[in-house]
């Protein structure tokens, strides 16, 4: 009889959890703390333990890491970074089950009960993440990521422009045994092919015109540590052929040089291009391809993952006000459905900017739909075209007051004027370019109130200038 143990301080997924193992032919045992379940472990000795993180007594990931528990556990949480997958499998989880979780996925993890992977010492994270979301797609490339960080493993890493790519390539690095080496970044479409030789593999004094002075490239700088080559799939046929030599062989030679060095790099390469297809069409090696394809791991785009975008949304806010210097305004309800609707054909990359753009030119405490719409460029795209303006204020009027709840009979025409104001100096502005005098003319207003309104709502006039 397999024997399974759930840790964790909410009944309710206790009781969730027991019932499905229960299905499964799982003799099931229950723990609420960490003390409880050290007592369960010691008298059942379980098969596999469900832990949740946050306990009243501990940390769940503390405790595995100490080696309090020394068969498969999954660790249950309601964190969905990469950051947080991947130190639970550096603690030594199993596996990593995000919060509301999927049954069929806790059947099929309850059956596998394999060893624990081994600890291995990583250093934490230096950069701040966005890499967050919990749709199965992004658990999936979790649960990728945190497995691979610590090897020496190549990695291929294929999604659109503006998914995140290089940030995926650096968390990998800031994970990896080579943490504290140099992380080397270079877009291989940036930058000419008649250059991008010497740019990889350095150069010797005068192998080329201007080459004053010998240089070592970017195999050479990324020595110990991690080279990152964006956009893989724009490089010449004849550098494939010379990249490929330096992975089957670990080996770079300089530019106007008749020595090979020995190089000690792991490689993660990306693009946004279909390399299966450049390969049939004769614009990409194949066996680079295979070379490079070590371990795939493919970003999906932003709009397959609408349910990721409330969380972004909100992290990439905060970190923008946190850029300003200043609180970050809440996103309401009516603006996040909006956000979800739109397609962000730029990805993350259009989100961030969109975010930034919000936290810069919103006036008041809260963003609502039409902040969102206009920080979008398409505020006629909010499905009430056919509403007439007095109604449409009328109604955004009383919900914005019951959301308020505490505002004041004696103080609301001040209030409602603060949140009326900004969004028609900002539509102003950008209807005359930044052109106080116009923006003057087109509100009636004296130009020197213009200007104390601007200051009053901290709107950068410059913003706005352009053709």
């Amino acid at each position: 009889m397999m024997h399974a143990l759930v840790v964790d301080d909410d009944p309710g997924i206790r009781w969730v959890l027991g019932r499905v193992l229960d299905e499964e032919g799982f003799t099931v045992h229950m723990a609420g703390s960490l003390d409880e379940a050290m007592a369960e472990r010691a008298s059942q000795r379980p098969d596999i333990v469900f832990l949740d993180v946050y306990l009243p007594d501990g940390n769940g990931m503390d405790a595995l890491e100490t080696g309090k528990f020394d068969m498969p556990v999954v660790i249950l949480t309601a964190e969905t970074t990469f950051g947080h997958a991947a130190h639970a499998y550096k603690v030594g989880a199993m596996e990593y089950l995000p919060k509301p979780f999927d049954l069929d996925e806790v059947r099929s993890l309850a059956h596998r009960v394999l060893p624990t992977a081994a600890k291995a010492e990583r250093p934490e994270i230096q950069s701040q993440e966005i890499i967050i979301g919990r749709s199965p797609a992004m658990q999936k490339l979790f649960r990728t990521l945190g497995r691979v960080a610590a090897s020496d493993l190549t990695v291929l890493i294929t999604g659109e422009s503006g998914t995140g790519k290089e940030l995926v390539a650096r968390a990998l690095h800031e994970r990896s045994r080579r943490a504290n080496q140099p992380f080397v970044a270079i877009n291989t479409a940036a930058i000419p092919a008649d250059l991008l030789e010497a740019e990889l593999f350095g150069h010797e004094k005068g192998a080329f015109t201007g080459a004053d002075k010998a240089r070592a490239g970017r195999f050479e700088q990324a020595e110990g540590g991690t080279l990152f080559l964006d956009e893989i799939g724009d490089m010449p046929l004849s550098l494939q052929a010379k990249l490929l030599r330096v992975l089957e062989e670990g080996k770079v030679q300089r530019v106007g040089s008749n020595q090979a060095h020995t190089v000690n790099v792991r490689l993660v390469a990306a693009t946004h291009q279909n390399l299966q297809l450049k390969i049939k069409k004769g614009e990409f090696r194949e066996d680079l391809y295979y070379r490079l394809n070590v371990i795939p791991v493919h970003i999906p785009p932003l709009r397959e993952r609408r349910d990721d975008i409330k969380e972004l949304a909100e992290s990439l806010l905060q970190l923008s006000a946190d850029e300003l210097g200043m609180p970050a305004p809440i996103l309401l309800n009516d603006a996040l459905e909006l956000l979800k609707r739109h397609d962000w054909p730029g990805n993350v990359r259009e989100l961030r900017n969109v975010m930034r753009r919000l936290a810069v030119l919103t006036p008041g405490a809260t963003i609502n739909l039409s902040d969102v719409a206009l920080a979008l460029g398409n505020d006629g795209n909010t499905d009430q075209e056919t509403e007439s303006l007095p109604n449409a204020v009328s109604r955004c009027m009383r919900e914005y007051i019951n959301r308020l709840g505490y505002a004041k009979a004696t103080e609301l025409h001040q209030h409602l004027l603060e949140q009326v104001e900004p969004p028609l100096l900002i539509l102003a502005m950008e209807q005359c370019h930044g052109n106080q005098l116009k923006v003057s003319e087109m509100l009636g207003l004296n130009r020197n109130t213009v200007r104390k309104l601007l200051r009053k709502y901290h709107i950068d006039p410059n913003y706005f200038k352009g053709p």
